[in-house]
Order: C-alpha cells, then sequence, then structure tokens
C-alpha cells in the first residue's frame, strides 16, 4: 500500500468532506452560467445546465450520505468548505481554473475540463501523485489532506482512493469482527427527500452500497467504462452533454466519444449578459445597490449551507426545500447580472460566492441543536 493511501477511518472522513467540497464547487459555476443565459435564447443549453445542476446535488448528497454511514459527520459550514473562485482543479500534469462566468465558448472549455474522463498516459502510468504547489489563497481540490502540495492526477483517481480506502479499512475491521459502518441509518438521504431525472438516491450501509455509491458519481459524470451514457439510467453522462453544445450535434445511440450525429443543437454564443468573471464584493463600489445585492446574495447562499447541512445531519426532509431553493437564487442573480457594474465599461455584475464568515461559524450550534 503507497504511503499516500487512505489508512485511516478519520483519514477517510476527510477525504469525503473533501468530495463533497469538490462536489459543491461545481454548483455555482454552472448555476452562474445558467442564469447568465439571456430570456430567449440557448434553450438547449438552459436545459442542459438545469439538469446538470441537480446531478450535482445529487452527488454531493451521495457524498453526505457516505460520509454519514462510517460516523462522520458533513458540515457544508466548516470554513474551508466553500471554494473562493477561481479554485483548483487537477488537470493531469497540470491544474486548471475553475470560476465564475458567464455561458461561453469559454465557459464550456472549463466545464469540459471538471467532467472529462481523464486516464494517464503509458508513461505516467504508477507514477503516484503529482507535486505541484498551488497559491495559499487558492481553493485546491483534489489535493491530499495529509500532502497539500501532492495531487491527484484526476477527480476520478482521487475518487479510486476513496474506494480502495473503503475496502481496507472495512477488511481490516472484518478481521476484527466489526465494520467501518457504523453511522446512524436515520441520516441516510433516500430517495422520498430528493427528486432527480438521472441517477437514484439509496442508502448506503455497507462496503457494496458504498462502492456502488462512488461509481453512480463517476459514471453520471464522465460515462461508463470510456462509454457516453451512465450504467444505470443510460443517460448521457455529463462530459457528453457539454460536447453537444460546443458541437452543436445531439448524441444519438450507437455513436461513439466525441462523434455525435443526431439533430443539430442550436447555440448563440453572444446570448448570455456580459458579467465579470470571478467579481469580488470589494470590487463593487459602497453603498451601491449592486453590492448590497451581493451581500446578500452571499448570505442567502450561506443560509443554504447551513439547510444542507442540518438535512445531513438527521433531518433529511429538509433537503426537500434545498433543490427549489437552489433555483430561488434565479432572481437574486439576475438582480446581478443584469446590471452594469460600476467603474467596468462593458461588464455586468455577479454572485461572488464569498460565504460571510458569520455563517462560517454557527455549523457547532447548529450541529448542537440536530443532536438534541
Amino acid at each position: 500500500m503507497s504511503s499516500y493511501s487512505i489508512r485511516t477511518l478519520d483519514e477517510l472522513k476527510e477525504f469525503l468532506h473533501r468530495a463533497m467540497q469538490l462536489e459543491h464547487a461545481t454548483i455555482p459555476p454552472y448555476l452562474t452560467a445558467l442564469y447568465s443565459i439571456k430570456p430567449g435564447v440557448n434553450q438547449d443549453a438552459t436545459q442542459v445546465l438545469r439538469v446538470i445542476v441537480v446531478e450535482e446535488m445529487l452527488h454531493l448528497t451521495i457524498a453526505a450520505n457516505i460520509l454519514n454511514a462510517i460516523g462522520g459527520t458533513p458540515d457544508l459550514a466548516r470554513p474551508d468548505f466553500a471554494a473562493s473562485y477561481p479554485a483548483s482543479l487537477p488537470d493531469g500534469e497540470t491544474d486548471f481554473e475553475v470560476g465564475i462566468q458567464a455561458f461561453s465558448r469559454e465557459a464550456l472549455a472549463t466545464f469540459l475540463k471538471i467532467e472529462r474522463p481523464a486516464q494517464r498516459p503509458k508513461q505516467l502510468a504508477g507514477k503516484g501523485l503529482i507535486q505541484r504547489k498551488t497559491s495559499a489563497n487558492t481553493t485546491a481540490l483534489g489535493s491530499h489532506p495529509r500532502y497539500e502540495d501532492l495531487h491527484f492526477y484526476s477527480i476520478g483517481e482521487f475518487y479510486s482512493a476513496i474506494a480502495e480506502g473503503i475496502e481496507y479499512l472495512e477488511a481490516e475491521a472484518h478481521r476484527q469482527g466489526t465494520t467501518i459502518f457504523t453511522g446512524d441509518g436515520s441520516r441516510q438521504i433516500t430517495p422520498e427527500f430528493y427528486y432527480s431525472g438521472g441517477g437514484t438516491l439509496f442508502p448506503v450501509t455497507d462496503r457494496k452500497s458504498a462502492l456502488e455509491a462512488i461509481a453512480l458519481i463517476i459514471e453520471q459524470g464522465e460515462g461508463d467504462g470510456g462509454g457516453i451514457y451512465d450504467n444505470d439510467e443510460h443517460e448521457l453522462a455529463h462530459y457528453y452533454r457539454f460536447e453537444e453544445l460546443v458541437k452543436g450535434r445531439y448524441y444519438q445511440k450507437g455513436d461513439q466519444p466525441g462523434h455525435p450525429t443526431g439533430p443539430q443543437v442550436q447555440v448563440d454564443w453572444e446570448g448570455a449578459y456580459p458579467i465579470k468573471a470571478n467579481l469580488k464584493v470589494a470590487e463593487i463600489p459602497e453603498g451601491s445597490e449592486l453590492r448590497e445585492a451581493a451581500a446578500a446574495f452571499n448570505a442567502r447562499y450561506g443560509e443554504f449551507l447551513q439547510l444542507l447541512t442540518r438535512a445531513y445531519n438527521g433531518q433529511p426532509s429538509l433537503l426537500l426545500e434545498a433543490v427549489p431553493t437552489m433555483f430561488e437564487f434565479r432572481n437574486t442573480i439576475l438582480e446581478l447580472i443584469r446590471n452594469p457594474l460600476p467603474n467596468h465599461p462593458g461588464m455586468n455584475g455577479s454572485p461572488t460566492y464569498e460565504i460571510p464568515g458569520s455563517t462560517k461559524q454557527a455549523a457547532p450550534t447548529r450541529q448542537s441543536e440536530v443532536i438534541a
């Protein structure tokens, strides 16, 4: 076993926290791109982004189920949870930045990198983690919890490490007549608490269901076994849904990856508001309505993360509010992206996803309420 492998239950819990962080980090970029699209255009792109946002929430919930199954405590209000954009994601031998930007060719290129199937070239097979230094102010997703400068080659490898850790620790526990799956079953989010067009939630209670849950996340993102569809629902993986928009053509049954042959997809690459990428509240003039709207959105988003934390810690019915709440952000986001940004000619405002410090510090009180 590599010295970088998961060797303790606490380390597995930290990996799963980072899995939740990684899954959540895709939601703000996708949500902002979705609502940056002007009314009456890009209906196909709107539908793709909306479905994928819901499925990323599903992946976040699946990771929470696994963490709960091994006795962990999901906490989306932890100070290190919400990414600071642009954030860094693993992309082979280098990293790439994922940020907040309008729907565009550039945004789609980033989304394809997030979801792409990634396999090491032969010369790097078996070489271990990739050493990369990241700025202290950058959220590095996909790094090793014990070795922050060591990154996984891809998101797929990150999840493979979690799967291997589960198998190793459960085998060790089994030899001692115990199990790592000691979590409270009432914290599991089951289908009646979440609705999604692709993929089905199921309780994680043992090694088999945990590995199946990880497989579902990977297949919905990049496809099953190199194909364009996921394994369970026979729906297009996220990567290939984005690729349809880039190539301007739908996939149909029998198509090979990279070669869609279905009907054309109409995409208006100019059909989005020109928002400033990775805007920060500090860049918006004090006292302006735009700054007030940005601060209000951030506070509301912090409340959304609190809601999810409560849902994942014994109040699963609250998740029924979460997805509708996420799409209720539309009106607040539109207040930002439809209005000019002072001192930046030709650019509009944008949500910044800077969670207030008071929100991050609220987790201990909230968890004690859940336990009580």
